[in-house]
């Protein structure tokens, strides 16, 4: 398989390649989002451009959270009481976009970079093993489901404003099965990377899918065949630019050969590693798979925190020059506060765990410059 080198994959993310003009809305953008080597650029420059902490580089990295549940709905009747709100008693989708575009500038605040948000969520739970919700902005053939998509360009378009980096994913397990047949699956791809280049949007990173190795009914989206989507992806073009992507594997595990070979950048998850320095061991040992050259490398979702203390995950993967993603879901008996992840969701920094990652966030990356 040829490999993008550094330059190319930059050229290929800002749209520098074969491209004579540009659209309307791709003039009106104002977040640029690309790679060089092992360093995230926004707008052609270096994310934390010169920043250090405790010695350890951060200009390159991208620091995000898991905020899937952005763009979240309930299409089963029978399971939409589930989500009601404690104020109203009812559940309301737009209300929750409302309150998520209300809360990005203050994450932006603190130094978030990006997050992730995906077209058919997260588990509403935190973890779950039945999911009887049916929250897909897919419908059965891959098509796009347009009330979904509306409240998706109200959050990238915000992100842009912002100077913020969305990863967004497209299926997630436990709702793909929401899909018909494999060629739905592709479609889905085909139409979702379609959809986000024709609107113009130059901050968004793909990951295909929500760990690939974890209870997924169509085989193309599982570990063995995944890369099949990845360069699919890849190979969707407009005016000469093209998205990065990528996918992602469950908690402690390390991208398999195919994977690593095909994707612009490298998803990893830390759920389930309570040592730091298995974080660390993480990284080092993803850049010794076969077929890795020099690309970025982020974890996306990790739910350990203890943000107060000298050591935690976060900070080892800072510690091997790997980007960290929060991950937090509300707990049994905890208040609605709590948690990203957690439906109906207070996107507001008011919970303690919030405020203890955000607060690190700051004082690691300076904040908004």
């Amino acid at each position: 398989m040829k490999r993008l080198t550094a330059i190319p994959v930059l050229l290929v993310a800002l749209g520098c390649v074969g491209t004579t003009h540009a659209s309307a809305a791709e003039k009106a953008r104002q977040t640029d989002v690309a790679i060089r080597g092992e360093m995230f650029l926004i707008n052609g420059r270096p994310t934390y451009e010169g920043r250090e902490f405790q010695g350890l580089k951060l200009e390159g990295l991208l620091m995000n959270s898991r905020m899937v549940q952005g763009i979240f709905d309930d299409l089963n009747p029978d399971t939409v009481t589930r989500w009601e709100y404690p104020d109203t008693g009812r559940w309301d989708a737009q209300r929750n976009t409302r309150e998520f575009l209300a809360a990005m500038p203050s994450w932006r605040d603190h130094g978030l970079l990006a997050f992730t948000i995906n077209l058919q969520g997260g588990s509403p739970q935190g973890y779950s093993r039945d999911q009887p919700w049916h929250n897909s902005a897919l419908t059965a053939d891959g098509g796009l489901r347009p009330d979904y998509m509306h409240r998706l360009e109200q959050v990238l378009d915000t992100a842009d404003t912002l100077g913020m980096a969305v990863i967004l994913g497209i299926y997630y397990f436990g709702q793909d099965e929401r899909l018909q047949d494999e060629a739905a699956v592709i479609r889905g791809v085909d139409n979702a990377v379609n959809w986000v280049l024709a609107k113009g949007y130059r901050n968004v990173l793909i990951e295909v899918n929500n760990e690939c190795n974890v209870r997924y009914d169509h085989a193309i989206l599982r570990p063995e065949r995944v890369h099949e989507l990845i360069e699919r992806v890849k190979g969707i073009t407009r005016d000469g630019r093209r998205l990065l992507v990528s996918t992602s594997y469950g908690g402690g595990t390390i991208p398999r050969e195919n994977v690593v070979r095909a994707s612009d950048f490298l998803l990893l998850h830390g759920n389930g590693v309570n040592d730091p320095q298995r974080i660390a061991a993480m990284v080092r040992q993803t850049r010794q798979v076969p077929g890795y050259r020099p690309v970025p490398i982020l974890f996306n979702e990790d739910d350990h925190f203890d943000f107060d203390q000298p050591t935690n995950n976060f900070l080892a993967a800072v510690g091997q020059y790997a980007s960290w993603g929060y991950f937090d879901f509300r707990k049994s008996g905890e208040p609605f506060e709590a948690g990203y992840q957690s439906v109906p969701v207070d996107w507001q920094i008011g919970h303690p765990r919030k405020q203890g990652f955000f607060e690190l966030l700051r004082k690691i990356t300076g904040g908004r410059p």
